[in-house]
């Protein structure tokens, strides 16, 4: 080990590494300006809460459907030739809105259905992205090497909807994910400069099992854990809960604020300013406080200014709230992700990123469209707004009861910081000890 700390500083700037990064934080500006410009465009075809509900679900759902699979199938595959075939896909997926917009047949349905493909070659990359990590950086640098790939990427998410909201006076809607389309494109060819492999070498003494043996190995050692399995189950309730919340903000601002679409366009760019912010005090935060402080009370004041923020009238004070709020969910993934990718062996990463997604996010689809079926109903986005925030303060509060409450009891005592690990067994008997006491599910 003290070999590997004397020649970090040496593997922390790797050529390797930044064309990853560059890569990574362009692509991610093109999806900020989709990510603002898709509900914005369903909105606009129909007005409808309960399309901006569906919408969600359909780019959710892949998760539930093959996430299992498809993450136990990228520790199988060439990570970094995947991670370019479908950089690739996803350009010519998102590049379908424009071309239909142009053609007169584009509708809600096709909408649904590029989300559905689109999330679906997702889940391949993000699993392959979560494992690669690790190949390009030492297991110490780790966490600076998540911290730059995450201020990046917080970057991306405050300037696209900024800059959303100035093209979208002068371009069509649809026209605006072609720089998301371009995006994906130059980060597929930057992952090709990429000399290094994103797979650890082949154990040849290691016995080939099936995916289906390699998903139910993963659900065990996941499931196994009162920590992740807790995290798992509290997540999948808040995110039942709290979905609509995101789901149906352009509903929402502009019923409610009376927003113009640059002012839609700027929430999205205060909630990713919110997680540039406390994504920096993160760190600080976790080594003042313990796990459990940290991410449950994040949760509980998300819910609490949830309340508030479904009160006001006010766009210019509901602005910096939202934007307080959205980014309250970063404190509890940062330390959390950087911990799993130092134990967890390189062979299962990508299935225990899948399997902590399917768990959190299962409840996300059916939650998105009683969202929007509620709103319907009541014709009253407050009202349902306010609800959401105090179940979202009540949940984490009923599960600081559980192992959740004290996890830090669950890291070994050689791991002092997220920075630190040992490489977990993947056998079920030693899980209590193994050092995946902390998950990021949100």
């Amino acid at each position: 080990m003290a070999v590997d700390m004397a020649q970090a500083p040496q593997q922390r700037l790797s050529a390797d590494f930044w064309k990853f990064w560059t890569g990574q934080t362009i692509s991610n500006l093109g999806s900020s300006i989709t990510l603002f410009a898709l509900p914005l465009l369903v909105f606009r075809l129909t007005g409808s809460a309960l399309n901006l509900g569906i919408t969600t679900a359909a780019e959710i759902s892949p998760y539930l459907f093959f996430g299992l699979l498809l993450g136990a199938w990228t520790d199988r595959v060439n990570r970094k030739r995947m991670m370019i075939v479908v950089d690739i896909g996803r350009a010519l997926v998102v590049g379908s809105i424009p071309l239909a917009y142009a053609l007169g047949i584009l509708s809600p349905v096709w909408i649904y259905a590029v989300g559905f493909v689109h999330t679906t070659l997702t889940i391949c990359f993000e699993a392959c992205q979560f494992a690669a990590i690790p190949s390009l950086v030492s297991r110490d640098n780790i966490v600076t090497a998540n911290g730059r790939i995450q201020a990046s990427y917080s970057g991306a998410m405050v300037l696209g909807p900024f800059l959303a909201g100035l093209l979208v006076a002068t371009l069509a809607l649809p026209d605006l994910v072609l720089i998301d389309a371009a995006s994906f494109l130059v980060s597929a060819f930057s992952l090709a400069l990429v000399r290094r492999s994103f797979n650890a070498p082949i154990d040849a003494t290691r016995e080939r099992k099936s995916i289906g043996h390699d998903v139910i190995e993963g659900l065990r050692y996941v499931l196994g854990h009162p920590v992740l399995r807790n995290i798992s189950l509290m997540m999948a309730t808040v995110n039942f809960v709290a979905t609509t919340t995101g789901t149906q903000l352009v509903l929402f601002a502009q019923r409610q604020l009376d927003a113009s679409y640059t002012q839609v366009a700027w929430l999205y760019t205060a909630g990713s300013l919110g997680v540039v912010v406390l994504a920096l005090l993160a760190g600080p935060l976790r080594k003042r406080w313990t796990f459990s402080q940290v991410a449950l009370g994040a949760l509980m004041t998300e819910g609490a200014l949830t309340v508030i923020f479904s009160q006001l009238h006010w766009y210019w004070v509901a602005l910096p709230v939202w934007g307080i709020s959205s980014g309250l969910g970063i404190l509890f993934n940062i330390n959390t992700s950087s911990l799993r990718q130092a134990i967890v062996p390189s062979q299962m990463l990508g299935r225990v990123l899948s399997i902590a997604s399917v768990l959190a996010w299962s409840a996300i689809p059916l939650g998105a469209l009683l969202g929007g079926y509620v709103i319907e109903r009541t014709h009253n986005v407050a009202l349902v707004y306010a609800g959401i925030g105090v179940l979202t303060y009540l949940i984490p509060l009923a599960f600081s009861f559980t192992p959740l409450g004290h996890a830090d009891r669950y890291i070994p005592p050689t791991v002092v910081t997220p920075t630190a690990g040992i490489p977990a067994a993947p056998g079920v008997e030693d899980r209590e000890t193994a050092g995946e006491g902390i998950g990021s599910e949100v």
